[in-house]
């Protein structure tokens, strides 16, 4: 089967699994130190589908560059107040990304 059928399903599977979700339901994986906040410029799935990869070196180009990261104290905070229904994430296990999409008007 070619490389490309493969990463097609796995993206394919990916995006299955992304969807909107509120504030409340993420909190408890924010409590236990598993979310990761994905910048809104980067692609969602791709964020996940490096993380699938252990490509370290897209995570570690994100992470340097603050596009990834642990979720804050303050960014749940403001998330709690807001309560947002903009959040959209992904489990990749251990952890669940979380990106605010950005409202485009």
């Amino acid at each position: 089967m070619p490389a490309s059928v493969d990463r097609e399903d796995r993206r394919a599977a990916i995006l299955g699994a992304t969807a909107r979700i509120e504030w409340n339901s993420l909190a408890p994986h924010f409590a236990r130190g598993e979310l990761l906040v994905v910048d809104p410029l980067l692609d969602l799935v791709d964020v996940a589908e490096a993380l699938t990869l252990d490509d370290s070196a897209a995570v570690s180009g994100w992470l340097q560059a603050g596009q990834l990261a642990a979720a804050s104290d303050s960014q749940a905070a403001d998330w709690h107040q807001r309560d947002p229904d903009c959040l959209w994430a992904v489990v990749i296990r251990p952890w669940v990304l979380v990106q605010e999409r950005v409202q485009r008007h």
